[in-house]
Order: structure tokens, then C-alpha cells, then sequence
């Protein structure tokens, strides 16, 4: 139990026993608030959450339970208008704290549920026959972040890569890779190679429509399942998925299914035959659709005129699948805010199909747009950046700033993977995830700003300071931590967990981020503010504890966002 936990509890005891006989709120601990200035306490509660139980103006409810609180072991209390001030016991909560850290190492701030939750977190869904370009950098670390987060959370996690795998576009490719291509090109060129014979077959198309026939006819072969058709299209899929697994691997991102949309192509059929007879399909134009207009939503495209099926077709039966074969309490869909209709749509007709888990269970977690240094960034027209060499320059430009800091450092190109890679991780995750993301170098790998370089070199700060103090092994003496900056540090270790639960019951790593970027902060205030190894060898050894505690943390907060702590800088 933390100390917020326990100051809900203590105070939740003061309150029945001042206004005996009145109900008041069972569970306080999402009522106390962090003050906006450290001199007017480490938590609030507003008084005001009373009034109505207890038919009192909050000044006097502060006055009444500030007398209550005298020489509390836990913390004393003040009143400041209808507000009631905590100042916790510093020796006793930084003794605490960094104590309860180090015994639970790289645990701390995880759980282990009562009962088995299990959550499926779709993200990164590249598409085949495409290079892995930046616009797929959010959605990609989202996800993974979020799938750490759940799983050090103690949910199952389903990681899942929904593939971009179907659509007349696949015919197009195997039209053009027949006129034009050979196995030797692609074999050589990669999918940078698949994407210049698309762009050709557009070109050509222009000139030439029947090209556009010629595509459709291949596509209706790989539907039909004939041979050579699926050949080539599982060539083509093997080598995207080669290609986006060194990205992968690179970010420190895993799958434990690729199941696209093809896997689906099968499924569809009874699905649709469900929405007839539950008489959900209306024609419209040629077309199906589920009206929606009960929602304050448009009709829902279910088949189009030709009989074709659509991405709300699938998704309603990739849904249903997932919920039938995984059994999930959440099924999340990691995807840019432009689809959040669609998602809207695909979770309303699943509910009108009776369906009532998909209103509590299914959301979308929807994210911003990337541009990059002031450019915004567009496929058609061919000002993309691709995610491999953004990395590779990522790497490139933190080893020259390595070599300019710390040249005779060991295993340079090591960290300037971990700094350069963990710089555009960090980057990304540190805002809200709807909001735009425009992505500066100078920005993400400055070490003196709000930055995964700058939380990084606090990291291994601390590892050079416990080298030097590995000596020391008096008993450490927390009397003498009663300064401010080692109880702004020891709160902000301790507002982690919760920090994780919120970034979990949001959907939404940044809160991680933000608290780590608060940890480092707080943490390079205490180490210029004080020294550490002091002759004082007990008040070194609890200052040295303090500064193990703060880097597990931000160890442990680092991994969950999916960056690397070196150990030198």
C-alpha cells in the first residue's frame, strides 16, 4: 500500500469519526489532490466532496477534521480554505518508499490480478507490398507500449499485426510484377522494388485503363484461390514481413499473430447470412447496408453493389472471431483518429447484431498525425520518410553527439542504438496520443530537455554514482533525508504505479513517459542540490538508496514504453 493509499484509508477512519452517523464517500483515494505549489503540502483534499453528506461549507469541514489530525504518524494536516493540506512524514515515507522499491526491484508498480483478464491490442497493421514508413511509427509503438503495460499490469495480451493483405491493389501487384518484374528483381530489390512496379502500373494505367481490368482479373485469381496467383501473393507477403521484421526488431516490438484480412476472406459469409436473417441488411442502391440512423450515425457498408465485401465487413467478423476463439475483455484497435467513424460504425452494428460486449469491450484507440520537421508527409506524393532509414539516421546522429560528449566511451555504437532508437520511441510517446506528432532531430536527441536522451543520461548518471559509492555499506541513516529535494524525489517515485494504472485505464503511454521525464527531473535536482557521498556515511547510504530507487524506476518506466537504459553516456 502506498502512502496515498494509506493517507485515503487514515483519513476515511478521521472522517467517520468526527461526523459520526454520516455517510460519506467510501473510497477517497481518487479525491486527493496534488497541490500546485510543493509549500502547500504533498496531497489536498478538497473539502467541498463533503458538503452535501454532511450539510457543511468546506472551510468548516477542514477546520472540524484538521483538529482531528494531531500527531499522526502518517502526516499532519493544515487548513487552507475549504482545502486540507498534507505535509507526510518525510523520514518515515522516503524510508518507505525507497525501501518498498528495492524489495520489489523490477516489479515494482506491476500486479497480479485476482482473476484472468485478457486483452487483444491490434496495432502497426502494415500493409503488404509496402515499405514500413514513418506514418506507421505511432500506431506501432502505441501498441507495443500498451501491450507492456497490460502485461506488467498482469493481463494476457494478445499482440496482433492485422495485415493489409487484401484488395484489388494485390492483383495490380502481380499484373505489373508479370508485365515487368522478374523473381531476380524483387529479389534483389526488395519491397522497395514490389512498390516502384505499382507506381509503374499506375503510370501505365493512365495510358493504358484495361490495365485496371488486367488487375481486377488476377485479384479474382488469388480470391479463387488459383495457384500461381497465391504463389506469387505469399512471395510477396513473406518478403514484406521479412523487411518490416528488422524494424521490428530494431524498435523491440513483438506479434504473436499476423492474421490480416485474408485470414478472414472465409469467414465472412456466415456473418453476413447473420446480419439477413436478424434482418439488419437493407438495400441501398445495389448495395447492403446496416442503417444506423437510431446511432446518429451514416447506413454501414456491408457489400457493395458487385457483391464485394469491405473493411467494415471484415472487421465485424474479425471481431467476432476474436471475441469467439480469444475470449477477450478488451479488444483494442490502435488506429489513426481517421477512422474513428468507421470503428463507430463496425462497434454499433455489432451491437444491433446483439452483440452487447462490443459498447464495454471493443475501443479504438485513436492517435494524431506524424510530420516531419514542418513537412507533412504523403505516399502519392513521394514525400515519405521509411522507417528503417529514419532509424539508421536516428543511430547516426546520436553517435556523433556520443562522440563529441564522451569519446573514449566503450561500445559506442551500442548506445547510440539505444539513445538514437529510444529518442524516436520517446518522442512519440510523449505527448497524448491524439495529438499531431511533428518529429525535429534537434528536438529528440537533446540530453537537456524533456527528451529520452536527457531521461537516458540521468539513468546512467546514477549508475557512475553507485559505482563510485559500491563501498559504502553503513546502514542507512533516512533521518537525515528530510530536505525538500529528497521528498520531491521520493513522491515522485511513489506516483508511478499509479501513473501505469492511469496510462492502462486511459490507453495511453504518455503518462508513463511524463512521469519518468518527472522522476529525472526531480532526481537531477536532488544530485545538485546535495551531495551523495558524504562524509556522513549513513546519510550516503540512504541518499545512495534514494538514487537506486529513482533508477529502477525509471528503468522499469523506460522498458515499459519500449527504450533501453545504457549504463554510460
Amino acid at each position: 500500500m502506498d502512502a496515498k493509499e494509506q493517507l485515503s484509508l487514515a483519513l476515511q477512519k478521521t472522517i467517520a469519526q468526527a461526523f459520526e452517523g454520516v455517510d460519506s464517500p467510501q473510497d477517497i483515494t481518487n479525491f486527493l489532490e496534488v497541490p500546485p505549489d510543493t509549500a502547500m503540502g504533498d496531497y489536498a483534499f478538497p473539502c467541498f466532496r463533503l458538503s452535501k453528506p454532511l450539510r457543511m461549507g468546506p472551510a468548516q469541514i477542514a477546520q472540524e477534521l484538521s483538529s482531528a489530525w494531531q500527531d499522526h504518524e502518517l502526516a499532519r494536516a493544515e487548513q487552507v480554505g475549504g482545502y486540507l493540506n498534507f505535509f507526510l512524514n518525510r523520514q518515515n515515507f522516503i524510508k518507505g518508499i525507497t525501501e518498498k522499491v528495492l524489495s520489489e526491484g523490477d516489479r515494482y508498480g506491476s500486479k497480479k490480478l485476482p482473476g484472468k483478464k485478457m486483452v487483444v491490442i491490434d496495432y502497426s497493421s502494415i500493409n503488404i507490398a509496402k515499405r514500413f514508413h514513418i506514418g506507421h511509427l505511432s500506431t506501432t509503438v502505441i501498441g507495443a507500449a500498451l501491450a507492456r503495460i497490460y502485461t506488467f499490469l498482469g493481463w494476457d495480451v494478445l499482440r496482433l499485426n492485422y495485415l493489409g493483405d487484401w484488395g484489388t491493389q494485390f492483383g495490380k501487384m502481380i499484373a505489373a510484377y508479370k508485365r515487368w518484374g522478374s523473381k531476380e528483381m524483387i529479389e534483389e530489390g526488395g519491397v522497395q522494388a514490389l512498390s516502384d512496379l505499382y507506381v509503374r502500373f499506375h503510370q501505365e494505367a493512365e495510358e493504358n485503363p484495361s490495365l485496371d481490368e488486367e488487375g481486377r482479373v488476377w485479384f479474382k485469381k488469388i480470391e479463387e484461390g488459383d495457384p500461381e496467383a497465391l504463389t506469387i501473393f505469399e512471395h510477396f507477403k513473406a518478403m514484406t514481413l521479412k523487411d518490416a521484421k528488422k524494424v521490428y526488431q530494431v524498435l523491440g516490438v513483438e506479434f504473436d499473430s499476423y492474421q490480416g484480412e485474408s485470414f478472414y476472406n472465409d469467414k465472412m459469409d456466415p456473418v453476413i447470412e447473420e446480419l439477413r436473417e436478424k434482418s439488419l441488411l437493407i438495400e441501398s442502391d445495389g448495395a447492403e447496408v446496416v442503417m444506423l440512423e437510431e446511432e446518429n450515425l451514416p447506413p454501414c457498408l456491408i457489400l457493395k453493389s458487385d457483391g464485394a465485401t469491405l473493411y467494415s465487413t471484415r472487421d465485424i467478423t474479425s471481431a467476432l472471431y476474436r471475441k469467439k476463439h480469444y475470449g477477450f475483455d478488451k479488444n483494442l484497435y490502435v488506429v489513426a483518429y481517421q477512422q474513428t467513424l468507421h470503428f463507430q460504425q463496425v462497434f454499433a452494428v455489432l451491437e444491433k447484431m446483439g452483440y452487447g460486449w462490443a459498447k464495454d469491450q471493443c475501443e479504438h484507440v485513436a492517435f494524431g498525425m506524424v510530420s516531419y520537421e514542418g513537412e507533412a508527409l504523403s505516399t502519392r506524393r513521394g514525400n515519405v520518410i521509411y522507417l528503417d532509414e529514419l532509424l539508421e539516421k536516428a543511430q547516426e546522429k546520436a553517435l556523433d553527439i556520443l562522440e563529441e560528449k564522451n569519446p573514449d566511451m566503450d561500445d559506442k555504437d551500442t548506445v547510440a542504438r539505444q539513445v538514437g532508437v529510444g529518442a524516436v520511441v520517446f518522442s512519440t510517446l510523449f505527448n497524448q496520443r491524439i495529438k499531431d506528432i511533428d518529429f525535429w532531430w534537434d528536438k529528440a536527441l537533446n540530453f537537456d530537455g524533456e527528451t529520452g536522451p536527457y531521461v537516458q543520461y540521468t539513468y546512467a548518471r546514477i549508475q557512475t554514482l553507485l559505482e563510485k559509492g559500491r563501498d559504502i555499506t553503513a546502514v542507512a541513516d533516512y533521518d537525515q533525508l528530510t530536505d525538500d529535494e529528497s521528498q520531491q524525489l521520493a513522491l515522485a517515485i511513489s506516483r508511478f504505479p499509479e501513473a501505469v494504472e492511469n496510462a492502462l485505464n486511459r490507453n495511453e503511454p504518455y503518462l508513463v513517459t511524463r512521469q519518468v521525464v518527472e522522476i529525472a527531473k526531480t532526481y537531477n535536482k536532488f544530485y545538485y542540490e546535495h551531495r551523495i557521498l558524504t562524509d556522513n556515511l549513513g546519510e550516503a547510504s540512504a541518499r545512495l538508496n534514494l538514487s537506486r530507487a529513482a533508477a529502477q524506476v525509471i528503468q522499469i518506466g523506460l522498458g515499459l514504453i519500449g527504450v533501453e537504459t545504457p549504463k554510460e553516456m
